[in-house]
């Protein structure tokens, strides 16, 4: 090989350059030249942002992953908040819709309690408050149980009212509660008196055409009865005080074939809907007892002689 075309340069191992600590000396000081100018005037402002976007597709690509999970959690955590709030809420709607209706039947009992404590200030013979429990067993009849009984001196035959008018009669006694029939029971008669004309009658409970009705019997057919007529207690029985509201006419047939006319009533007590009641003692109880008659054994005094001298 001829010596002409051998490398003269000498071999890496023997090469003389910089020293490290030269370099460092270097680079430190164009460091901090660099950040100076920067600092101070900016210089390296627009190779900033040359290289922010060069590098944002890089940055945008690196990041997704991250962000699609992130939303993934976020979308089940708001679905489970979701979930969570609307569970609440129906819980607070169901329990302000009872505070409602809570409040509206405490206003409708206030009402009631007034009328009938309006209604016992009105009346003159002995009552006793009670509260209706529950209807009685039998469903072919209208009676109800009360929460007063022999305890509270309560009577057979005591009529029983609320704050809009006669619901009924008691009928059986019991030491803690009583039963009351109802004035719409079939076997249930109370004798009315018309306020318009001043005729008395009898009425009693009809259920054959519609449930909670009165029937006002043996009224001739050309009786002056009409709709809308007021029906109060006559208290010719000596159950019923006189005066009580009873029921309204609400029906009139009359037939040329028949004797009587049919005369249909609606009462005025919520006989289906009553809970506070107002218990009245039998008008015969309250009258006098008949005084004894005079004993046999005592004499009579004798009389005296017209004209004349014993």
């Amino acid at each position: 090989m001829p010596l002409g075309t051998l490398d003269r340069d000498p071999p890496p191992f023997f090469r003389q350059g910089p020293s490290a600590l030269s370099k460092l000396a270097v680079c430190s000081a164009l460091a901090l030249l660099l950040m100076v100018a920067d600092a101070r005037f900016k210089v390296l402002q627009p190779a900033r942002i040359a290289l922010a976007g060069a590098l944002y597709p890089l940055q945008w690509l690196a990041i997704q992953p991250v962000q699609w999970a992130d939303r993934a959690g976020n979308y089940g955590s708001t679905i489970a908040t979701a979930e969570t709030a609307q569970e609440e809420s129906r819980r607070k709607l169901s329990m302000q819709s009872l505070r409602a209706n809570q409040v509206e039947e405490l206003e409708l009992e206030n009402q009631r309690l007034r009328k009938l404590l309006d209604l016992s200030q009105r009346i003159t013979t002995g009552l006793r408050a009670a509260q209706v429990l529950y209807d009685a067993a039998d469903p072919y009849t209208r009676k109800v149980i009360i929460d007063k009984g022999l305890l509270q001196r309560v009577q057979v035959g005591s009529p029983v009212l609320d704050e809009t008018g006669v619901i009924g009669q008691v009928t059986r006694v019991y030491p803690l509660v009583s039963e009351v029939t109802l004035i719409t029971d079939r076997d249930h008669a109370i004798p009315v008196l018309n306020v318009r004309t001043g005729a008395r009658g009898v009425a009693f409970g009809e259920n054959s055409t519609r449930a909670d009705a009165l029937e006002l019997r043996y009224m001739a057919a050309n009786a002056d009865v009409a709709v809308g007529d007021l029906l109060t207690s006559s208290g010719v029985d000596g159950v019923y005080p006189p005066g009580l509201p009873v029921a309204r006419v609400e029906k009139v047939e009359r037939k040329v074939d028949a004797v009587f006319a049919r005369i249909y009533c609606v009462p005025l007590g919520l006989v289906s809907g009553a809970t506070h009641v107002v218990v009245l003692d039998p008008v015969g109880s309250q009258i006098p007892e008949r005084p004894e008659p005079a004993s046999a054994s005592q004499p009579t005094p004798a009389a005296k002689p017209k004209g004349g001298r014993p």
